[in-house]
C-alpha cells in the first residue's frame, strides 16, 4: 500500500511535568505484575479512596494487594484456569478494579461490559468472548445474565459484588473468604506460578468496542501492549506520583483502564465516583483531585454554563471578560515555556485571577493542574477557554485498538486544534486518501473472532485506523474525520459533520447536533435542546419549559436559527447547513442514540428519524 511522506517516528518526548517526581514502581513485565511492585514500592500510600456511607474512606496498596490476592485465590478455588475469559458487569466503583487485577493475577483474560448494556448486549459479549465465569454488580446486573443464561452454556460461574437474597450468584465476599482459606493452606504459590508462566504476547484483556456502526468487536490486547503504553505514558510524565485521579468513566472504556493501570504504576490515588452523575461536581469539590480524564460532553457542559454566564453579562462587561481570557491564555502559555511575565501583565492578570479563573477552577476542585480528555472531538475553543482559566484539558489520540492511546498532549508541548504528537516509540503516517496509520507496540493483536473487520486491519505492522488527519512540520496530528462519516452530497461534495457539529454544541441551548446529507441535494442538521438552559429562558419569555413543548415553539426555533445562522456564517456555503429540525427530546444510551461514553450512533440517527429528515428535504 501506498502512503505519503508524512511521517512522524517519535515525536518530540515532552519534558516531565513540572512536580513530577523522578521515583517509580518498577517497570512491570506483565499486569500481573503491576500489583505486586506497586505494593513493594508503595506499601502505605493511599491506592484507592471511595464514598461509603458518606463519608470517603482511603485504602493503600498493601491492603489493595492483600484483596487482590484472596480474589484471586478464591477464583482459582473456583476454578478459573489460565487463558480461560472472566467478564466483568459492573459500574466504576473500587471492586471492579480489584476483581480486573485478581482475574489478571490468575492468567485469566479480563473481558469488560458496560453496566448500561442490554440482556441482549451482554449475551452478545459474553458468547462471543467464550467467557466461563461472570462478576455483576448487583440484582440488577445479574437480571440481564438470568435472562439469556440458558443461551451461555460456556458460563459456568456467576459471582456478585452486592448480594441479593434472593439470588444463587456467589457473593464476591465469598469468594474473598474462600481464597482467604487457600492462602491459609498453601500461601499464594499458586499465583506466583501463573504469574511466572505470564508472556507479554499473552492476552490480557477483549476490550469489546462501544459499537457506532454493527455489533461490538472483541479487540485482543496483551499483556505487552498495556505493559509498553504504560511505560509510554511514565516517560512523558502523564500522571504524577503523588497524583489524585478522579474517575468517574466507565472503567469498561479503554480510556479509563488505562488511567487506572497508568496511576497504580505511579502509586497515585484513585478516587472513585460515588454513583451519582448528577453528584460529580460536588464530589470533586470534596476530592479535590490533581488530575481529571473525562469525555468532551463534561467540559461542554461546564463551558456552556461558564461562557453562558459570560454572555449574559452588559456589553462592557463582556468585552473586559473576554479580554481577561486572552490576557490569561499569553501568561499561561509563557508560564508553561519557563519565560518571564512581564510586569505590565502581571496586575491584570491577578485580577482576573481573583475576578473569574479561581471561580473556574473552584468548579473541578480547586487543585486540578490537568485534565484529559479523549473518545470524541472536542472544540479548540473550549479548550483555550480552561487553558486560560488555569484549567488544562489537553488531548490525546488513539482507539482500543491501540491500547487507548498513540498521541498525548502535555502542558509543555500542545496546540490547540491538534491532538498532539507521536508516544515514544510510536509513529505516525498519512496514507494517500488522508487515512491515519499508526504502528508500535501498542498495535492490538486483532478482533476475536472477526478477523475481515474492514477497520482495523493491521498490514505490514501498520494499523488503518479509519480515521481521516495531517501532520504538521512538527508532528503534531490533527484529526479531520472519520472515512465513515464523510458526507458525500449529491453534488459530489465532501462534507466533515465534526465540524460544524462541533460549533452547534457550543451554544448554550444545544445539546446535541447530529448533520445528515449523505448522497442528498444540501446538508440538514437534527438538534436536541439543552434542557437545563433552555428551560432558564422559557421561564424568562412566558414559554412551557417541558423540553417536548418547546421543540416546536416559533420562539425557540427563531432562537436556535440564530445560532445556525452564526455557525454557518463560518463556512463556504456548500458546507452550510440549509434546514434543521429540533427533536422533542435529547439523544441517549437507553434511546440507543448514544455509546457509553456519548459518542452519536449515526446510523441510528438517521433510522429513528428517517420520516423527519425526508421531511426536511420534502420542503420548499
Amino acid at each position: 500500500m501506498q502512503t505519503s511522506t508524512a511521517e512522524q517516528t517519535t515525536g518530540s518526548t515532552p519534558a516531565q511535568v513540572p512536580g513530577a517526581t523522578s521515583a517509580q514502581a518498577p517497570t512491570s513485565r506483565t499486569i500481573a505484575d503491576l500489583i505486586p511492585d506497586a505494593t513493594a514500592a508503595f506499601p502505605d500510600k493511599v491506592a484507592v479512596r471511595h464514598k461509603q456511607t458518606g463519608a470517603w474512606q482511603d485504602v493503600t496498596y498493601a491492603q489493595f494487594g492483600e484483596i487482590v490476592q484472596e480474589i484471586a485465590l478464591g477464583l482459582v478455588d473456583l476454578g478459573v484456569e489460565p487463558g480461560e475469559r472472566v467478564c466483568i458487569l459492573a459500574s466504576t466503583r473500587p471492586e471492579w478494579s480489584y476483581v480486573d487485577m485478581a482475574i489478571t493475577a490468575t492468567g485469566a483474560v479480563v473481558v469488560p461490559i458496560y453496566p448500561t448494556n442490554s440482556p441482549e448486549e451482554c449475551h452478545w459479549v459474553i458468547s462471543d468472548s467464550g467467557a466461563c465465569a461472570i462478576v455483576c454488580e448487583n440484582a440488577e446486573q445479574l437480571a440481564k445474565v438470568a435472562a439469556v443464561r440458558e443461551q451461555l452454556p460456556e458460563l459456568r460461574t456467576v459471582m456478585v459484588i452486592a448480594p441479593d437474597a434472593s439470588s444463587e450468584a456467589i457473593p464476591l465476599a465469598e469468594v474473598r473468604e474462600r481464597g482467604h482459606a487457600r492462602a491459609d493452606r498453601e500461601g499464594p504459590k499458586e499465583l506466583e506460578r501463573r504469574r511466572a508462566e505470564l508472556r507479554p504476547e499473552d492476552p490480557y484483556t477483549f476490550i469489546y468496542t462501544s459499537g457506532t456502526t454493527g455489533p461490538p468487536k472483541g479487540c485482543v490486547l496483551s499483556h505487552g501492549n498495556y505493559c509498553d503504553t504504560i511505560t509510554m505514558v511514565r516517560e512523558v510524565g502523564q500522571i504524577r506520583e503523588e497524583e489524585v485521579v478522579y474517575l468517574f468513566l466507565p472503567l469498561a472504556h479503554a480510556l479509563a483502564l488505562l488511567i487506572q493501570l497508568g496511576a497504580y504504576d505511579r502509586g497515585s490515588t484513585i478516587a472513585y465516583f460515588g454513583g451519582d452523575v448528577k453528584q460529580i461536581v460536588s464530589e470533586l469539590q470534596e476530592v479535590q483531585p490533581t488530575f481529571l480524564p473525562s469525555v468532551p460532553r463534561i467540559f461542554e457542559k461546564i463551558y456552556t454554563l461558564a461562557h453562558g454566564a459570560i454572555e449574559a453579562q452588559p456589553p462592557e462587561e463582556r468585552a473586559k471578560t473576554e479580554a481577561a481570557l486572552t490576557l490569561g491564555a499569553k501568561v499561561r502559555d509563557l508560564l508553561a515555556r519557563e519565560e518571564p511575565v512581564p510586569e505590565e501583565l502581571r496586575g491584570p492578570f491577578e485580577e482576573a485571577e481573583e475576578g473569574l479563573f479561581k471561580n473556574v477552577r473552584s468548579i473541578f476542585g480547586g487543585h486540578v493542574h490537568q485534565a484529559a480528555t479523549g473518545a470524541a472531538p472536542i472544540a479548540p475553543e473550549i479548550l483555550e477557554f480552561f487553558w486560560a482559566c488555569g484549567v488544562p484539558v489537553l488531548e490525546g489520540y488513539g482507539m482500543t485498538e491501540t491500547a487507548t492511546i498513540s498521541t498525548i498532549s502535555t502542558i509543555e508541548d500542545h496546540r490547540f486544534g491538534t491532538v498532539g504528537r507521536a508516544l515514544p516509540g510510536v509513529q505516525l503516517r498519512i496514507a494517500e486518501d488522508g487515512e491515519i496509520l499508526i504502528k508500535g507496540p501498542n498495535i492490538f493483536q486483532g478482533y476475536h473472532h472477526n478477523a475481515d473487520a474492514s477497520f482495523g486491519a493491521v498490514e505490514d505492522g501498520w494499523l488503518h485506523t479509519g480515521d481521516l488527519g495531517s501532520l504538521d512540520a512538527d508532528g503534531y496530528l490533527s484529526i479531520t474525520g472519520r472515512k465513515k462519516d464523510i458526507i458525500i452530497t449529491a453534488g459530489g461534495k465532501n462534507l466533515t459533520p465534526a465540524n460544524i457539529e462541533n460549533d452547534l454544541k457550543q451554544c448554550r441551548w444545544i445539546s446535541q447536533a447530529v448533520m445528515h446529507g449523505d448522497r442528498r441535494p444540501y446538508p440538514v442538521v437534527l438538534i436536541t435542546l439543552d434542557e437545563e438552559e433552555v428551560a432558564g429562558y422559557a421561564r424568562e419569555h412566558g414559554l412551557p419549559e417541558e423540553p417536548a413543548a418547546l421543540a416546536h415553539e416559533p420562539a425557540i426555533r427563531e432562537l436556535i436559527g440564530g445560532e445556525v445562522d452564526r455557525v454557518n456564517a463560518r463556512y463556504a456555503q456548500v458546507e452550510q447547513v440549509k434546514k434543521f429540525a429540533i427533536l422533542d427530546c435529547d439523544l441517549s444510551q437507553a434511546g440507543g442514540e448514544l455509546t457509553p461514553t456519548l459518542k452519536v450512533k449515526r446510523g441510528v440517527v438517521a433510522e429513528k428519524y428517517a420520516a423527519l429528515l425526508d421531511a426536511l428535504y420534502a420542503e420548499r
